[in-house]
């Protein structure tokens, strides 16, 4: 049995401790959404683009059991080489532990734990959501519900293009969670820019999108904000009969009994293999772009801290 369930790394730890700005990372980017050797690479990439824009970045993951804040390079490279890996929602988390399982974590999860341990602000590529068909499957990403019920900011680049965009919005509306488009107000596509719907809200800097969070928390809200941060647009794949092959993928999936957590993983491998992978350039490109824009974020959330350490100080 594992001795501590979450295990934070030294660096992660310390950071928090002296109030630098922290980024968590998602693993399912590399354990599940991305085939070898570019799901290490980006897996590193990451981590290194987040220290580039001033912030330490808090890879999450489950490594033989234990749930852990801040993978090692060593515990990355493991993970995304190893095939057969649990995907990891919140409520997968004791069961790896019990069975001492590796597991790429959700954004469920990763979200989940980045909270428990203070981390404030999580970049991922896309967002889950309602799968076509959800009235009569109800299958919908436990996603949703941890951004009804947790306190941190998403940067993520919409929905994945696979979803139902429009059911997933009304989702978002219902449990209450903000869909805040930064410097837009169209919602992005994930692959695209502009996925044909709207938000009524949005933010124009980090310090904006710092500031939204923490008057959240100040009026009681539990909810997180999912920052909806396009894809530029010189990176955006061409989606010119993209429709066909995305039906192509359902029917297919359909065919091959698909369902339940291996649905997406499924479908984006069909969408790279369809586009001769430009779907997969577009999605390391909005990852890249988020984990800038979450660093950002981070930095300007740290810096509202100290000044309200220093006011603190100055009242006494």
């Amino acid at each position: 049995m594992v001795t501590q369930p979450i295990r934070v790394s030294d660096e992660v730890r310390s950071a928090l401790a002296d109030g630098r700005p922290v980024v968590a990372l998602e693993s399912t980017i590399f354990t599940h959404g991305l085939p070898r050797p570019r799901n290490l690479e980006v897996a590193l990439e990451g981590e290194a683009i987040a220290r580039d824009n001033g912030a330490v970045p808090a890879t999450i993951g489950v490594y033989r059991g234990q749930a852990v804040v801040g993978l090692s390079p060593s515990e990355i490279e493991e993970l995304a080489g190893s095939d057969g890996l649990l995907k990891a929602s919140i409520r997968e988390l004791a069961y790896a532990r019990v069975h001492s399982l590796s597991a790429g974590t959700t954004i469920a999860a990763t979200a989940y734990l980045a909270n428990r341990v203070g981390i404030d602000v999580f970049a991922t590529g896309g967002l889950g959501g309602v799968h076509h068909g959800a009235s009569t499957t109800f299958d919908e990403s436990a996603d949703l519900v941890a951004l009804a019920k947790t306190s941190f900011l998403l940067v993520s680049s919409g929905a994945k293009a696979i979803l139902d965009i429009g059911a997933t919005l009304e989702r978002f509306e219902t449990l209450s969670v903000p869909v805040v488009g930064y410097r837009t107000n169209n919602y992005p596509g994930f692959y695209v820019a502009d996925s044909g719907y709207t938000v009524n809200q949005r933010v124009d800097t980090p310090e904006q999108a710092a500031d939204l969070l923490l008057t959240q928390r100040a009026l009681g809200i539990e909810a997180g904000i999912n920052l909806a941060n396009p894809v530029p647009v010189d990176e955006q794949l061409d989606t010119e009969g993209f429709d066909a092959i995305l039906e192509r993928a359902w029917a297919d999936a359909e065919r091959d009994g698909i369902s339940g957590q291996a649905t997406t993983p499924y479908l984006l491998d069909y969408i790279r293999r369809a586009t001769d992978g430009r779907s997969l350039d577009a999605n390391v490109a909005l990852y890249r772009n988020n984990v800038r824009l979450a660093s950002a974020v981070a930095g300007a959330l740290a810096a509202r801290a100290a000044e309200a350490a220093g006011a603190a100080g100055e009242e006494q």
